[in-house]
């Protein structure tokens, strides 16, 4: 079975970026299992594997704009500390969800300044092009639920 709309695929996945460091990968043993056509992947990522059945080698290269977007400076602000309450030690890096005009998203300290914190709501990978190494492990058809849900269910309980 080829990987195609409303198929459950699951891929082992190697995620370089330009200078080939390994960004992110699969746990060995654990595929990563995602509903293809519903957006559960980039959707570079999900093209490149669309029409390849198990047990094949996907290689693909995807853009940011197939990726996570392109890095957008509008979504680096200056806010208040007074917006951390509760938040002892504030530090670069530290990532915290937060609500916008867009709805929520997830924001990264990127410095603190005294009473004032530059927060960045771009995806960590936003800006930067993509190289993924996929071994499809498994395709299968999706149930009639998991198609209504949008995403794969794993035997567990699901709300």
């Amino acid at each position: 079975m080829e990987a195609k709309q409303d198929s459950v695929v699951s891929i082992h996945y190697v995620l370089r970026d330009t200078d080939g460091e390994i960004i992110d990968q699969s746990s060995e043993g654990q595929p990563l299992a995602y509903l293809h056509g519903h957006g559960n992947i980039v959707p570079g990522l999900e093209k490149a594997i669309e029409g390849h059945a198990q047990g094949e080698e996907v290689k693909a290269t995807v853009d940011p704009e197939e990726g996570y977007g392109p890095y957008r400076e509008e979504l680096v602000q200056k806010v208040s500390r007074d917006a951390f309450q509760g938040v002892d030690e504030l530090a670069p890096g530290m990532s915290f969800r937060a609500e916008s005009d867009a709805g929520p998203m997830i924001v990264t300290v990127k410095e603190v300044e005294g009473e004032e914190v530059t927060v960045d709501g771009n995806h960590v990978l936003a800006g930067q092009t993509l190289d993924f190494t996929v071994n499809i492990e498994e395709v299968r058809e999706a149930s009639s639920e998991e198609i209504e849900h949008g995403h794969v269910h794993d035997g567990s309980t699901h709300g």
